[in-house]
């Protein structure tokens, strides 16, 4: 139905003089044209309109933005105003536009338009897809029901034996255990992780993004790895800007625990084939010599994240087939028994084996180990993020939250205690629920009293545990006792040295020093020897002298010798030194104080010392931001300038 008037040029030569002059010629000719641009152009959207929700929709729609008196009205601008009501679903257009206005308000009107045509291809598109799957579906359905058909007229498969073991197995599927206490107090958002505000700005930034990628996270145990590479997920399905989907999965796994063939007839992580020779393919493929890839978990991961705990422990060959599922980002499958002419062999088989198992997916791995120690290649594809250690503050912290999910009160004093007997959030809770389950009323079976530190020192005698540090250091000076720092892994602790020196007959004194502690330590005695004779004048062989490590243990590294020379000058001049300082440095025979690895973990250990001073090579100053962790930090050049700060 048309329900426009064309506007004719006689129409228009009414309305103008009869005797007219050239320029009002031009004038009305221009008149004219404009008039029949726009004539056309409101026919073709009103055609295309038309072709996309029909006639009789636009006669209602007409008919309910009162749009018809402008549709039938011989003036272009007013049958504007009419299309512009039907076509924009609004009867507040009244007023036709003037010259200037009308290109934008026709390409408002051509936007609309195009907006209409893709929604409606989209939905053509769906429809299409959503009726070849429903028809998919019912062929299934038609081949599974032939299939039942078929084994009821060859009889019941089922054995008394096979129906009692089915029995007992529904039967332990009705009981159920209430959810375990770790699984309560586990966090549920990235907020209540505490203490890694760091990693997790970093994580969040290279996940939750339009290209993330692929990670490892370095870290002592019991920090919160996992649980933020999990809630990290999460957190990235919520952008709209990430390819994660709603249904993006995060698939677990641990490094200690995968196992795999060399010949590729098991690996659970990359997948593999159960040749017909071979145990583990199905019977009915088994019988016909037809191979069965077995897509293994970085498929499962497809689309999401694959998290491998302890990576660091993985097999090297198995790391290296990983590595090139990243690379391809599938994995393909391989036999000698598959033949892609044979008709018995189902399409989903014909796939894998043609096209390979998508395996497009980002890598999380976690590691208690130095990155030194992990394979160099996998570290090349990887952006690195090390979770802190925690300190004792943060310990109290994670208590209080556990408290709260359990529902029960602390008495004062309770975090701290639980904070002297690790520094690992994980033990911290266990040690916690342990306590809870002393704290249970026999009769309810509930927690009806505040748990106390009584209970914490009952659960610490129970499970034979030891205060983790204690606070070595004071503000009372010391002769010939130094804090050094030393660390493991992720772990930075104080390295207590102490020397003591006797006069005795000029030039047949000796040195003495723990065997124990190494020979790179013993080095460092005998540079100290040389620096504190420079220093002072004074040979070190005019003494006897002994330095000990106290508790013993194997010194790693050079980076005691700045303590130990201050311990041996101390002692040999009998002037104390600050025990509210921690050092370390490396001391060469010239008296200049190098650098050493591992300061900002050895800042973590002079903090659970309770030192508020650390004097640190010049060279390591960008290692460690001035004030981490309340630390005042002293970098130094030279031994003299340590013997200035540590002398009272």
């Amino acid at each position: 139905m048309d329900f426009f008037k064309r506007s004719k040029s006689s129409d228009i030569n009414k309305q103008l003089p009869t005797e007219v002059s050239r320029e009002q010629k031009e004038s009305r000719f221009d008149i004219e044209k404009a008039a029949t641009d726009l004539d056309r152009q409101i026919n073709v959207l009103y055609s295309m309109y038309v072709g996309i929700i029909g006639a009789e929709k636009v006669v209602l729609r007409a008919g309910k933005f009162e749009a018809l008196p402008f549709i039938h009205s011989d003036n272009p601008r007013q049958r504007l105003v009419g299309i512009q009501r039907i076509i924009l679903e609004s009867a507040d257009y009244s007023v036709p536009p003037a010259d200037e206005d009308i290109p934008a308000a026709l390409h408002e009107l051509e936007e609309a338009l195009a907006d209409m045509l893709a929604h409606q291809a989209v939905e053509e598109r769906l429809e299409r897809q959503i009726n070849q799957r429903i028809e998919e579906k019912h062929q299934e359905y038609v081949r599974d029901l032939k299939l039942q058909l078929i084994n009821e007229e060859a009889g019941d498969v089922e054995t008394p034996q096979t129906k009692e073991k089915l029995e007992k197995l529904e039967k332990l599927d009705t009981i159920t255990l209430s959810k375990s206490i770790m699984e309560l107090v586990r966090p549920k958002s990235l907020d209540e992780i505490v203490g890694q505000k760091a990693p997790l700005q970093a994580m969040i930034g290279k996940l939750a993004t339009p290209y993330p990628q692929h990670m490892i996270l370095y870290g002592p145990p019991g920090v919160g790895k996992t649980t933020a590479a999990r809630l990290a997920l999460q957190t990235a399905k919520q952008k709209t800007f990430t390819p994660f989907g709603e249904a993006a999965p995060f698939v677990e796994t641990s490094g200690t625990t995968l196992r795999w063939d060399s010949r590729d007839i098991t690996n659970p992580l990359i997948g593999s084939v159960h040749d017909p020779i071979y145990q583990g393919a199905r019977r009915d493929l088994a019988e016909t010599g037809i191979p069965e890839p077995k897509p293994g978990l970085v498929t499962d991961a497809h689309g999401g994240v694959l998290f491998i705990d302890e990576i660091g422990e993985m097999d090297p060959l198995l790391l290296n087939k990983l590595l090139k599922v990243l690379e391809d980002k599938k994995v393909t499958f391989e036999s000698s028994y598959y033949d892609s002419t044979d008709s018995n062999i189902p399409a989903y088989i014909k796939k894998l084996f043609a096209e390979g198992a998508p395996a497009d997916f980002i890598l999380i791995g976690a590691t208690t180990r130095d990155p030194s120690e992990i394979n160099p290649a996998i570290r090349s594809r990887c952006a690195e993020i090390i979770f802190s250690p925690l300190e004792t503050g943060e310990i109290e912290q994670i208590v209080r939250q556990a408290a709260a999910n359990l529902d029960v009160e602390l008495e004062d004093g309770v975090g701290h205690v639980i904070s002297e007997y690790t520094i690992e959030g994980r033990k911290a809770v266990n040690i916690l629920a342990d306590a809870y389950s002393l704290a249970l009323d026999e009769e309810s079976g509930k927690v009806e009293r505040p748990i106390t530190k009584s209970d914490i020192y009952q659960v610490a005698r129970i499970s034979h545990f030891s205060p983790f540090g204690t606070s070595l250091a004071h503000k009372e000076p010391v002769v010939g006792h130094v804090n050094g720092l030393g660390v493991s892994g992720y772990m930075g602790s104080i390295i207590e040295i102490e020397a003591i020196a006797f006069p005795t007959e000029k030039g047949k004194g000796t040195v003495r020093f723990n065997d124990t502690a190494g020979s790179m330590a013993k080095d460092s005695v005998f540079n100290a020897a040389a620096v504190v004779r420079k220093l002072t004048g004074k040979d070190v062989h005019d003494y006897d002298i002994h330095v000990n490590v106290v508790g013993g243990g194997n010194i790693d590294g050079p980076s005691a010798g700045c303590a130990i020379v201050t311990a041996i000058l101390s002692a040999i001049e009998g002037r104390p030194v600050r025990q509210d300082t921690c050092i370390t440095g490396e001391i060469s025979v010239q008296g200049l104080v190098k650098p050493v690895g591992g300061v900002f973990e050895k800042a973590y250990g002079a903090k659970q010392a309770q030192a508020t001073h650390m004097i640190i090579p010049m060279d390591n100053k960008e290692d460690i931001t001035e004030g981490h962790l309340g630390l005042t930090i002293h970098p130094v050049e030279r031994i003299e300038e340590i013997v200035q700060f540590m002398f009272v």
